[in-house]
């Protein structure tokens, strides 16, 4: 028998996670165009690898574009000029798109959430103009069960972002293709590949909880070796008759919805 590599090994996890993601949640179907998010990290340069190879040797078929959205006013700088090349590397066009916003139109919002918002809005442009029904971010593993943590902890909700989100009120779907793959391996990919990191990272990247989460997501992982899996598990396995029964239905529709318009904000691209 062939004996394999470590690096050899690295690829094929990452690879039967990428893949198990994308059957598992449905997230790619003949005939679609997907526009992949290119911040410039890590996350984002694997996923484009992975969509631009699959996209190739792979049924459904389906086809894929790029885009970099470059915030104005938010002093953090990306090597363009890698990432044009990385893309055409990869058979991939890239798009650059430029944006900006004024954070002193709502001050209740932090500059991590008025950027990510109009990010966000930024891909959905570029999305239409470029005829895709599909939008995928590099939010791999970690980041969801981490954001499944923040806002059970700040929000007082159960929920995350899901690996596929069908926004009808739009016509486009948000997929996460990285959802099984783990940060350690995406980490370890990006030194073995060389991904270059951006110029300069944005200054306010450590404002938010997400590095705290990073570290508890790491304890519980030390008491419990298999604690990322109990938790992706228990996002599927909610025994409603253990949990407390609401007395005023009414009363918890409305606290429900306000929780799930809150979780819609804690979400990042």
């Amino acid at each position: 028998m062939p004996k394999f590599t470590e690096e050899d090994k690295l690829l094929r996890r990452i690879e039967r996670r990428f893949a198990k993601g994308v059957v598992e949640y449905e997230l790619i179907e003949e005939g679609d165009r997907i526009l992949i998010g290119l911040s410039g990290g890590k996350d984002s340069l694997a996923l484009l690898e992975l969509l631009a190879r699959r996209s190739r040797i792979h049924k459904p078929h389906f086809s894929v574009v790029a885009t970099h959205v470059v915030m104005k006013n938010i002093p953090y700088q990306s090597d363009v000029e890698y990432l044009r090349d990385f893309c055409a590397n990869a058979g991939v066009e890239l798009i650059l798109h430029e944006a900006e916003f004024n954070a002193s139109t709502d001050n209740r919002k932090s500059p991590c959430f008025l950027c990510s918002w109009n990010r966000r809005k930024a891909l959905f442009t570029v999305a239409k103009e470029q005829g895709c029904n599909k939008i995928a971010l590099g939010h791999h593993m970690d980041d969801i069960l981490e954001t499944l943590l923040m806002n059970i902890t700040f929000q007082g909700a159960f929920g995350t972002m899901p690996p596929k989100l069908v926004m009808k009120k739009f016509d486009m779907t948000i997929i996460r293709p990285l959802c099984l793959v783990h940060e350690s391996d995406l980490l370890q990919l990006a030194a073995l590949h060389a991904y270059r990191k951006q110029v300069k990272n944005c200054p306010h990247e450590h404002e938010s909880h997400r590095t705290s989460m990073k570290g508890i997501l790491q304890q519980l992982e030390a008491m419990n070796p298999e604690a990322r899996y109990s938790l992706w598990g228990s996002m599927t396995n909610v025994q409603e008759e253990l949990l407390p029964t609401p007395q005023n239905p009414e009363n918890q529709k409305s606290k429900i919805n306000n929780q799930k318009s809150e979780i819609q904000n804690q979400q990042s691209i």
